[in-house]
């Protein structure tokens, strides 16, 4: 009984718990990024970051999308931390090998009644599936050796032991993926403030006295375009990287549940 709780109690999904520092670290660099190599004088007329950019200076160009700028920025930083992230933690969930072979590999034990070549599958796979096979496993062998069980009361407590160790893996598994489904909407909307807030800007230079201001005008434009770009950039991103990791996650969530089905499935017909 101690084994099967240390085994199910084991998580082997690794994984940023706090996603705010993360979050606190990417302003830092956007914020950076925004002065010293999108603001370097190096980009505009004159080295001066008040004038407009040079031709052809995209990163002038991009310091001139204002305010609004360093916040898609932070947005778009938390995207790509919080997806390497996420890749390392379900790389990690999927354990060393093939999972389609693992299920394969363990169905096929199973069949033979070879519960000890299974958890030596499970032991060489590492990762959630394997965790929480091998912590049923146990369970599984416990209950052949408890006699003072029913046949129902036993294949229950596979069952209760089978929906733990699950329950224990997936929110792990699902961490962080929230926060990237919020930017997809946030990007969007912070781009579209922006646009909003150049086209204000460039509307004011037209209808100033005396004809239009061209500097202001431009700055406006470019406000509205840079930041347009950049939030449609940012959540596109966002979304891609939102959906991959899901299907990732609804794959190994499925390989649970066809390993679970037969590991009970095996039990009620040979007891």
């Amino acid at each position: 009984m101690e084994t099967t709780q240390k085994k199910s109690k084991k998580t082997s999904v690794k994984g940023i718990k706090n996603a705010g520092l993360v979050i606190l670290a990417c302003l830092v660099i956007a914020v950076c990024f925004y002065n010293f190599v999108l603001g370097n004088p190096s980009n505009f007329v004159n080295n001066d970051p008040s004038n407009n950019p040079l031709p052809g200076k995209l990163l002038g160009t991009m310091y001139k999308g204002g305010v609004i700028v360093p916040i898609i920025l932070t947005l778009l930083f938390t995207v790509l931390s919080l997806s390497v992230e996420r890749y390392i933690a379900i790389k990690s969930a999927y354990g060393k090998g093939s999972l389609t072979k693992f299920v394969a590999n363990i169905k096929a034990a199973l069949e033979k009644g070879d519960l000890k070549g299974a958890q030596a599958i499970c032991d060489k796979q590492r990762g959630s599936v394997a965790n929480v096979v091998g912590a049923t496993l146990l369970k599984y062998d416990e209950m052949e050796k408890d006699a003072s069980l029913s046949k129902e009361q036993k294949l229950l407590a596979i069952q209760k032991e089978l929906e733990e160790a699950t329950a224990l893996e997936l929110p792990m598994m699902t961490e962080n993926l929230p926060i990237i489904a919020t930017i997809t909407t946030l990007g969007t909307l912070f781009g579209l403030l922006g646009t909003v807030i150049g086209m204000i800007r460039s509307f004011a230079a037209l209808s100033s006295g005396g004809g239009a201001d061209s500097t202001a005008l431009s700055q406006g434009i470019s406000e509205a375009l840079v930041n347009t770009a950049c939030g449609i950039a940012t959540g596109a991103l966002a979304v891609i990287s939102y959906n991959y990791y899901s299907n990732k996650i609804d794959k190994l969530t499925f390989s649970l549940d066809e390993v679970g089905f037969s590991i009970v499935q095996t039990f009620a017909a040979s007891h």
